[in-house]
């Protein structure tokens, strides 16, 4: 059984097509990249996929279970969760109290027998993140690279099984962006499928198994990067005269 099985999905706002029966599958243990031009619909097919937006057809099957008309928090307790491309802090907070927040969920209280273990479970998960010295500290003073780490880590809190990342790297350093892309790893290696969408596309190949493209709505490419930066839908699409540029080929 496939951790994501997307199949022929669609969505429609008014006359723009978003999405247009795209398909593919996430295989356990693997990390994919959803790449494509702005516009091109990989928001919407990671809202459709985690409940915010509904789809007008197809199906979204989670470990087996279909999520259509499922609410967020219902597909969260079913395994799935996502970060956002613009980070959602709880600004006013301190690390601490950000983590408990999302550990009330049904899904992590299940797992936690009590307070104790829930707030050593935040600390190990800080702890992974490199987030151990600052649980006490307020939210707000964290930079940006400490808010992306502290948006995975609270999407951990949940005990997801699958894990979706909006443009993890936006707006971080080289640094940082090693930073992101060694948890990533980190978690996959403990057994984490993971999906990403992002634009920095050298930093991404670096770190995927596969890569599935998506461009006006529609799924033009799937395969591992080294196929996909030679592929003349996608350099046509989408990377052009850039490919060698950015070091893709």
């Amino acid at each position: 059984m496939n951790p994501l099985d997307i199949v022929s999905l669609s969505k429609r706002f008014g006359g723009l097509e978003a999405l247009n029966a795209v398909s593919f599958s996430v295989l356990p243990g693997e990390i994919v990249g959803i790449i494509g031009p702005n516009g091109a619909g990989k928001t919407t097919l990671f809202n459709c996929i985690s409940g915010f937006l509904s789809f007008d057809s197809g199906s979204v099957n989670l470990f087996g279970h279909n999520v259509e008309g499922r609410k967020p928090y219902q597909i969260v307790n079913l395994g799935l969760t996502r970060t956002w491309q613009l980070v959602k802090p709880f600004f006013g907070m301190r690390v601490m109290e950000a983590m408990m927040v999302p550990s009330f969920c049904r899904r992590s209280l299940r797992k936690h027998g009590s307070k104790n273990e829930m707030r050593e479970n935040i600390i190990e998960i800080l702890e992974e993140m490199g987030l151990g010295d600052k649980i006490w500290q307020e939210v707000d003073k964290l930079n940006q690279g400490e808010l992306r780490l502290l948006d995975i880590a609270r999407a951990l809190v949940t005990f997801p099984k699958i894990l979706l990342l909006d443009e993890p790297f936006s707006g971080l350093s080289q640094k940082e962006i090693g930073n992101i892309s060694h948890v990533a790893r980190s978690l996959n290696a403990q057994g984490l499928p993971v999906v990403i969408i992002e634009h920095r596309l050298r930093e991404l190949m670096k770190l995927v198994q596969k890569v599935v493209v998506i461009s006006f709505g529609k799924k033009i490419a799937e395969g591992p990067p080294e196929a996909i930066v030679r592929d003349a839908n996608v350099i046509k699409a989408y990377l052009g005269e850039r490919r060698t540029r950015i070091g893709l080929a």
